[in-house]
């Protein structure tokens, strides 16, 4: 999966906010994302981000 650092990712659930889409800020063996709702975020390990991304908006 080639996601980079800047993308936008839109998972399968929502954050308790109600928004669905997540800035990458870090990768690795986990991912550190930015809720676009609420500015909260979170680490995440790499194999459920790739199990439950929906789409990938690329950075400009």
């Amino acid at each position: 999966m080639d996601i980079q650092v800047g993308d936008i990712v839109t998972l399968k659930k929502p954050h308790p906010c109600g928004s669905k889409d997540w800035e990458v800020l870090r990768i690795g063996a986990d991912f550190r994302l930015k809720c676009r709702g609420c500015d909260h975020q979170v680490m995440i390990a790499r194999k459920l981000v790739e199990k439950n991304v929906r789409q990938i908006q690329k950075k400009p």
